[in-house]
């Protein structure tokens, strides 16, 4: 028994020197600072600002579709299919694409290409033989959950290069398409929301008309009506020109996914623009447009839905460019940042915005702090009054569990948020919850006539299956926070279930050792103080 016991103590003491090396690390810049350099605080209690995102996805059901238009008309001529138009006429449902003018000796073919190349489509006829392609459900629901998904790494590419420590950016489980973001230490938001907001959509289109003083003067000079393969952008053509309106074919030439690279400069003059490189494919395509137009055509650089510059084609140009404005520095350096983390794949909005000073954060500490040094005072004198001796034990039990649990989080370096500290606490009488279950458990067995030794090991041995049906339970419930919850929640969670651990350690394994060291030289008839 003496070597087991040896052996047990050891072990103890390894799980102590670990778990302080799991708070404080390699201690550098006194004990604060390197706890906090293991530790994590939460946005609540460090101060910061908190976000809910809404992702407008159905603007990426719009441009995916936009895409299988040019794609579809370009797939019926390589076919044969001539005098057939491809269009989307129905605002109101983005989702679905109409084929019209199809020849009747041609209908099979159109129908074989739809069969082959857009299975994700259900394809209808209409009495006027046109047809009439429907999204699937499961194919908008994948754009839609690729949307989000694209959206959470773009805004988490932008805010790691904004210099933002230990951002929390996710999905928010309280609504669809939306995303949590949660930035510590920023007390200024303004600046980072235009930042994550922003869709950075610079696209390259050809323009078909323009430019026009008004809309009004635009559908004025197309009688026929706007095509359903251009549409009305505002904005200015040139750095000298005021507000103007343009019309542009749909489909871009070149589009936010294509720009491989995008760097801040100045022009010639030292004002600050932006130059850009394409990716191989892009460039080449670009190359083809600006060949097939020079002389003839011109292009407009469209930034956020809004024409930033219009330019005649007068060469052939592959994948390099460049982009003037009326640029400030900050504005070039944003938007050069932005195409070089990718564009967002749809706009956002804010939902909630919810700022935190650095000032209540350090209160919430204090006060969080202050509870449970009292609360654990409290448990400690209670435990000493009811159970004399063994009060020492819980303790010191106490004690260490706490330090496994800082230990635990230290080594996965967890975020300790305001109910985090609330799950410290309840961890706490979790752990007198138990010695009480074992020292009540203990008292019954000596009443009962057993030794000292003996109530000890029938006590332990009682009352260990009901402590880890507690433990679990109480774990399971947590893990269904973990999973289900926000930032704060998931904070509690963490410490809850990093503290029941803990707590099943101390309360049967150090606990006993404490008891079998003190009965080790005592006789067997020896009275035990609990």
């Amino acid at each position: 028994m003496g070597k087991n016991l040896r052996n047990r103590i050891v072990f103890i003491i390894v799980v102590l020197v670990v778990s302080v090396y799991g708070v404080i690390g390699i201690p550098h810049g006194g004990l604060k600072q390197s706890i906090a350099s293991r530790i994590n605080l939460g946005l609540d209690l460090r101060g910061g600002t908190h976000l809910v995102l809404e992702v407008k996805v159905a603007e990426a059901v719009s441009h995916e579709t936009d895409k299988d238009v040019q794609r579809l008309q370009d797939d019926l001529a390589k076919t044969g299919v001539t005098g057939a138009v491809v269009t989307k006429n129905d605002p109101a449902h983005e989702d679905t694409i109409q084929i019209a003018g199809i020849p009747p000796a041609k209908q099979s073919d159109v129908r074989g290409v739809l069969g082959s190349s857009y299975p994700t489509y259900d394809v209808n006829s209409n009495p006027d033989g046109s047809l009439k392609l429907s999204l699937k459900l499961a194919a908008v629901k994948d754009i839609e959950t690729r949307a989000l998904d694209q959206s959470i790494e773009t805004i988490r590419d932008r805010i790691d290069k904004l210099g933002v420590s230990e951002p929390v950016i996710e999905k928010y489980g309280l609504g669809d398409n939306e995303i949590l973001v949660e930035l510590p230490g920023v007390e200024d938001p303004g600046h980072v929301q235009e930042i994550i907001q922003s869709t950075a959509r610079l696209e390259i289109h050809e323009v078909a008309g323009g430019p026009y003083a008004t809309d009004q003067d635009a559908i004025t000079a197309n009688p026929q009506g706007i095509p359903a393969d251009s549409m009305l952008l505002h904005g200015s053509g040139s750095a000298a020109s005021g507000d103007e309106v343009w019309l542009l074919k749909r489909l871009p030439v070149v589009a936010g996914t294509d720009f491989r690279d995008a760097q801040p400069s100045e022009d010639e003059n030292g004002r600050p623009d932006m130059t850009f490189n394409l990716t191989t494919t892009a460039g080449d395509q670009f190359y083809k447009f600006t060949d097939a137009h020079k002389g003839t055509g011109s292009m407009a650089i469209v930034l956020n839905n809004k024409v930033k510059e219009v330019a005649g084609i007068q060469s052939a140009i592959r994948d390099t460019g460049r982009i003037t404005g009326g640029f400030t520095r900050e504005q070039a350096n944003d938007l050069s940042m932005m195409l070089r983390t990718g564009a967002l794949p749809a706009s956002i909005t804010y939902l909630e915005t919810r700022t935190v000073g650095a000032s209540l954060g350090a209160a919430s500490i204090r006060q969080g702090v202050e509870a449970a040094i009292a609360g654990m005072a409290a448990v400690m004198i209670f435990m000493l009054i009811y159970y004399r001796g063994a009060g020492i034990n819980a303790d010191l039990a106490l004690i260490l569990n706490l330090l496994i649990l800082l230990g635990f989080m230290g080594y996965f370096h967890s975020t300790l948020t305001l109910p985090g500290i609330a799950g410290v606490i309840l961890t706490i009488g979790m752990g007198v919850d138990s010695n009480v279950l074992i020292f009540e458990r203990i008292r019954e067995e000596l009443r009962g006539g057993k030794t000292a030794v003996g109530a000890v090991q029938q006590g332990f041995a009682h009352a260990w299956i009901t402590i880890v049906d507690t433990h679990v339970t109480t774990i399971v419930s947590a893990a269904i926070l973990f999973l289900f919850g926000t930032g704060p929640v998931k904070g509690f969670a963490v410490t809850l279930t990093f503290g029941l651990l803990a707590n099943l350690f101390t309360a049967v394994l150090v606990s006993r050792v404490i008891f079998d060291a003190v009965l080790r030289n005592k006789d067997r008839s020896a009275a035990l103080s609990i």
